[in-house]
């Protein structure tokens, strides 16, 4: 077998609330590239990372580029840094860029790593210390807390992705309100989906950002070839200064860990879990909703928050006693934050005192005295509680998740399920 060697590249925490986008100063980099004759090979990556870590990028995600060593690699690593030096968000406090270089093949211990960045936290001493471990070079800019997703966008295997195709704008609109025809976003979702897919969400336009940064729009589709078409369809009533299809890691719930019991979840990580609700599901001051869920290993408080909008409503049908299992992570507070859930079997009785033969309800005699019927006076030895069947909304085995407009960049939405 022939092992070929690629020089990989990867660069991170470039951006800033105020700012700037990886992903852009990729696009500027790849633009370089082909100026100078250099190829990379597919197309470049978006690497998503743990969405739960406590400093973290704005969209937590790091680029990467593969090449072949044809390639001029010198020139390459030369405009890399030249233009993360240029671009990079400096004057944030938490923008500490980091650019990775890798020289050789992607070996189990870096997809190892990968994974680790992506279920949990890894520090910058542990990051360098592994980039020394595998021979890269690094290059840390500030902190260079970049580096540990550096590695990772390099590392990551992809055997589920999806593409995104992300259109620049030019940078006089900056900071300025987006203008993109809404009519023809809907014209593109009709025509296209469900190849692309989050588009719309009502009247939400799902494929604009919200931040001030250089992405005009994103599209994201199950295959590049589709993005052309969609491309051409969506009407940008401002000028497009520059495009980039991206290989990723988006929507395909990589951040999603099997666990057996609730006793295993760990703080800043995300997994499905299996358990029974205990409570009916409260909204409290704000908009969110809670309850808990539990199993024979312990129980966990779980939100659905007001961002997550009519979700709340599905939540709310929750009853005590049924068995869900919950996708999504735990956050600062402790709680599990709901991406979306299964039924898995509800509990469709309640438990409610006997009819007395005189067709009245009736009510306790005390403690192990059984029932008396205050009506009639009737009385029954047993303490029993009858159960009687209720009527449930919601379906034994369907999935329901957050809207488009909450939706986390990893996680799977069920179009992509290939549910029954």
């Amino acid at each position: 077998m022939i092992y070929m060697n690629y020089f990989y590249i990867g660069i991170d925490d470039t951006d800033s609330p105020d700012g700037m986008c990886t992903t852009f100063l990729a696009s500027t980099i790849l633009n370089e590239f082909r100026d100078n004759g250099i190829e990379i090979i597919g197309h470049p990556r978006l690497i998503r990372l743990n969405p739960f870590a406590r400093f973290k990028t704005r969209g937590n995600g790091g680029v990467s580029f593969k090449l072949g060593m044809d390639q001029n690699i010198a020139l390459a690593k030369e405009i890399v840094l030249k233009y993360v030096s240029e671009l990079s968000m400096f004057d944030c406090d938490n923008t500490n860029p980091g650019v990775v270089f890798y020289q050789g093949q992607i070996t189990e211990e870096m997809i190892d790593y990968a994974f680790k960045a992506i279920y949990s936290i890894i520090t910058i001493e542990e990051a360098e210390e592994f980039a020394n471990h595998i021979g890269a070079e690094i290059h840390k800019f500030k902190k260079g807390r970049g580096i540990i997703g550096s590695i990772a966008a390099i590392s990551c295997p992809l055997e589920d992705y999806t593409y995104e195709l992300l259109a620049y704008r030019h940078p006089s609109r900056y900071g300025t309100k987006r203008n993109i025809d809404y009519d023809s976003v809907v014209k593109m979702d009709k025509e296209t989906y469900p190849e692309t897919f989050e588009n719309i969400d009502g009247k939400y336009l799902a494929i604009e950002p919200k931040t001030p940064c250089p992405v005009l729009y994103g599209i994201r589709s199950n295959s590049p070839g589709v993005l052309e078409a969609a491309r051409d369809i969506v009407i940008p009533n401002e000028e497009i200064a520059d495009s980039c299809i991206f290989k990723t890691n988006q929507h395909t719930d990589m951040h999603i860990q099997n666990a057996n019991s609730i006793s295993e979840l760990k703080q800043y990580s995300c997994y499905k879990i299996k358990g029974f609700v205990k409570d009916k599901p409260h909204i409290i001051e704000g908009g969110h909703m809670f309850f808990t869920l539990s199993d024979e290993s312990g129980e966990i408080e779980c939100g659905a928050y007001e961002p997550t909008k009519n979700f709340r409503k599905v939540v709310t049908k929750l009853r005590a006693g049924d068995e869900i299992e919950l996708y999504g992570g735990i956050g600062e507070q402790n709680t599990f934050n709901i991406e979306k859930f299964q039924v898995i079997k509800l509990n469709e009785f309640i438990y409610r005192n006997p009819i007395c033969e005189c067709g009245k309800r009736m009510t306790s005699a005390g403690k192990g005295k059984g029932f008396k019927c205050k009506s009639c006076g009737n009385k029954i030895e047993s303490d029993e509680k009858v159960p009687e069947k209720i009527e449930r909304t919601l379906i034994n085995g369907k999935f329901y998740e957050t809207p488009v407009s909450a939706r986390r960049h990893l996680s799977k939405p069920l179009i992509r399920m290939n549910l029954e």
